[in-house]
């Protein structure tokens, strides 16, 4: 059911993306994403990163990947992790399922370190987060405006590699 994204995933991959989008407060873009778009995404990050996508019978219904944390050398060892989910798989075990296939690719490409970002409130994701043994490391007040609202983004750290 977990499998390395590809280009021809783009379409399915917008659709779940775009509702996050236009409907919620999780994201900061606010412009739907095209599927031409996300497939430059896609091959930007399959070079030297993991992006994974939860399929049954033909159709998404989550994708999680890892993206550059900062553009420095010295950061080469983190990432900052993303995952959204089809918005009638909430709830299901696939968010806890991909995110561990996420942190398992990870570790095994030795990466030190991965940062998640989340925009607050949002309980799910910090429960995924702390889940998985992340820890609140900042919190920027009113960083994003969306819908008329003031958005705080926290983050959350998991060292995945002592040494």
């Amino acid at each position: 059911m977990v499998r390395y994204a590809t280009t021809d995933d783009s379409g399915q991959i917008c659709d779940i993306y775009n509702h996050y989008i236009s409907k919620t407060l999780i994201t900061f873009e606010e412009q739907p994403v095209p599927p031409e778009d996300m497939v430059q995404r896609i091959q930007e990050t399959l070079q030297s990163l993991p992006w994974l996508v939860w399929e049954e019978e033909q159709q998404l219904l989550g994708y999680a990947y890892a993206s550059k944390w900062k553009g420095r050398c010295a950061y080469r060892y983190s990432v900052e992790s993303t995952i959204y989910l089809h918005s009638d798989s909430v709830g299901k075990r696939i968010g806890s399922q991909l995110y561990s296939a996420l942190l398992t690719d990870l570790r095994q490409r030795q990466f030190h370190t991965v940062i998640g970002g989340i925009a607050l409130p949002n309980e799910a994701s910090v429960a995924l987060h702390e889940k998985f043994g992340f820890e609140k490391i900042a919190h920027f007040r009113e960083v994003g405006k969306k819908f008329d609202h003031w958005i705080d983004v926290g983050y959350w750290q998991l060292i995945l590699l002592n040494g």
